[in-house]
C-alpha cells in the first residue's frame, strides 16, 4: 500500500516522495491514492488563502498564486492531457486519427488557445474567492475531481489497450480501488456541504454534470477513455467546481 501511495505521487505530482521500483505490484492501489494529491493541493490552497488574509495580499495576486499552486503540485500533467484532447477534438477525423493526434507530443494552436483561456478563466474566478469556506469547497473539489477521475479509469470502457493509464488500470485491484474512490468522493462531497451547504451542493452537482458529459463525449469521440481524457476531465471538473462555488457564493450572499 505504501509503495502504491508513492507510485501515485510520483506519477501525478511533483511532491518529493521515496522512489519505488516501476512494477505492477507497486501500482496495485495507486489510482486509489490519486485523490490524496488533490488533498495536498487543496491544503496548500487553504494555507495560501490564510497567508494572503494575514498579510493583506490582494485578490489578483491570490488568484495567480492559486492557479500556480495547482500547476506546481502536479507539474502540469493534467493540463497536458487537456491540451492533447483539445487538439484531437478540433479535427473532424475518425476515432483512430483522433487517438493518434492525442499521442502526438507536439502541441497544436487550438490547445494553446484553449489552455490559455482556461487559465485566464481560473484566475478570474479565483480573484472572486474571498471567503475561507468557499476556498474550502474549492479545495475539496481537487479531491473530488481526482476521485471521480480514478473511478472512471477503472470502470469506464478504455479506448486503448495500452498507454500510461493502462499501466495503472491493468494491475489495479479493481474492487478495492473502486471502494477507495467512492470513499474519497463521499468524504469530499460531504465536507463541501458541511462547509457551506448551498455552495457545496452546487459544486458537487457541477462535478457530477461534468462527469456525465465526460462519459458521453469520450465514448462518442474516442470510443472510451484514455489517460489524456482523464487529465482533461480533471481540469474541466476543477474549473466547473470553482465556477459553481463562486457563482453560488455570490447568489447566496444577495
Amino acid at each position: 500500500m505504501l509503495k502504491s501511495l508513492c507510485s501515485a505521487f510520483l506519477m501525478y505530482s511533483r511532491i518529493p516522495v521515496p522512489r519505488v521500483e516501476w512494477k505492477e505490484e507497486n501500482r496495485r492501489y495507486a489510482l486509489g491514492f490519486f485523490p490524496l494529491v488533490g488533498a495536498v493541493t487543496g491544503g496548500l490552497l487553504m494555507l495560501w488563502r490564510l497567508f494572503c488574509d494575514r498579510i493583506g495580499i490582494g485578490q489578483l495576486l491570490f488568484a495567480a498564486g492559486a492557479v500556480l499552486l495547482s500547476v506546481l503540485v502536479t507539474g502540469g500533467i493534467h493540463l497536458d492531457g487537456f491540451c492533447d484532447v483539445t487538439d484531437a477534438r478540433a479535427t473532424y477525423a475518425d476515432r483512430e486519427k483522433r487517438l493518434e493526434i492525442m499521442s502526438d507530443p507536439h502541441i497544436g494552436s487550438f490547445a494553446v488557445i484553449r489552455v490559455c483561456l482556461c487559465l485566464i478563466v481560473q484566475t478570474a474566478l479565483f480573484s472572486e474567492v474571498t471567503e475561507l469556506r468557499t476556498a474550502g469547497v474549492i479545495a475539496c473539489g481537487y479531491v473530488l475531481s481526482r476521485a471521480l477521475s480514478g473511478l472512471t479509469a477503472v470502470t469506464f470502457r478504455s479506448a486503448k489497450s495500452s498507454g500510461t493509464l493502462q499501466s495503472f488500470v491493468k494491475p489495479a485491484h479493481r474492487n478495492i480501488t473502486v471502494a477507495m474512490e467512492v470513499f474519497f468522493i463521499i468524504v469530499s462531497a460531504a465536507v463541501s456541504v458541511v462547509l457551506s451547504p448551498a455552495v457545496g451542493a452546487v459544486s458537487v452537482l457541477a462535478a457530477a454534470a461534468v462527469l456525465g458529459y465526460h462519459r458521453y463525449a469520450s465514448y462518442r469521440d474516442f470510443g472510451g477513455i484514455t489517460g489524456d481524457l482523464c487529465g482533461w476531465f480533471t481540469v474541466v471538473c476543477e474549473t466547473a467546481v470553482l465556477a459553481a462555488a463562486v457563482i453560488a457564493e455570490r447568489i447566496t450572499s444577495l
